[in-house]
């Protein structure tokens, strides 16, 4: 854990901080709507995201930590870079995801492919969609070699008052029932500095976050067979 702890003060250290880079923190209700099923879920989870466009490009990163009885449970972190030498739209995608937990670490992932992009001028509006060959390194149970389709979306409006962004992944898994695995993650912001009266250096936002998963999230007891919809109770602060 110290290590990962390292590598996100080195990142936030050498990171040319812009507006796209925000912290968030979620109250899960997992335990509340499914009980003892998911009695080994943390309660909190830490976020940092970020993501900045270059004339190469763009690069993007986020960094879950989960925790659970005062420590931490479990981090996650998903690092993707875009290169784009041209005008065309399309543009290629590299990702890394992985993590480590207290039971052990994820199942590192490599990803490649080709993403297009849109937004609109203001970019209040935004909208990706990738395909993607997957590698699991640390595949015991089905293939190491898949395929994953990604599509990312962020909308503006209500004068700046309201944000909806989020993603969504399908991939194949043969370890699984049906042999795919579908994730989601929406969320919701009410962003504070739209109001009137309050101070435009007020990047706080009051929102929601709803993971929709499955064949994705391990219950206590059994596999990661089933559907779940899980909310939580939102803070994010972007700089």
């Amino acid at each position: 854990m110290k290590k990962i702890f390292l590598a996100i003060a080195l990142t936030l250290a050498t990171l040319q901080i812009s507006a796209q880079l925000n912290v968030q923190m979620h109250y899960d209700f997992g335990h509340t709507i499914y009980g003892g099923e998911l009695s080994n879920r943390p309660n909190w989870t830490a976020t940092i995201e970020n993501f900045k466009a270059d004339k190469w490009g763009s690069t993007y990163f986020f960094v879950d930590g989960n925790f659970a009885d005062n420590t931490m449970a479990s981090a996650y972190a998903e690092f993707s870079r875009e290169l784009r030498f041209w005008k065309a739209p399309l543009a290629v995608h590299l990702e890394y995801n992985g993590g480590v937990a207290g039971t052990g670490s994820y199942n590192d992932a490599y990803l490649a492919g080709v993403a297009w992009n849109w937004a609109s001028a203001d970019f209040t509006k935004t909208f990706s969609i990738q395909a993607l060959y997957r590698y699991l390194a640390r595949q015991t149970i089905g293939t190491k070699h898949s395929w994953q389709l990604t599509t990312v979306w962020g909308i503006t409006f209500a004068k700046g008052l309201c944000t909806f962004s989020g993603y969504a992944d399908l991939s194949h898994d043969n370890s699984v029932n049906g042999a795919l695995v579908f994730g989601s993650e929406p969320q919701f912001w009410f962003n504070l500095a739209a109001l009137k009266g309050v101070d435009d250096d007020c990047k706080l936002s009051l929102g929601t976050e709803v993971e929709l998963s499955n064949n994705l999230v391990w219950p206590t007891d059994g596999m990661n067979n089933r559907f779940y919809a899980i909310p939580t109770l939102a803070a994010k602060w972007t700089f």
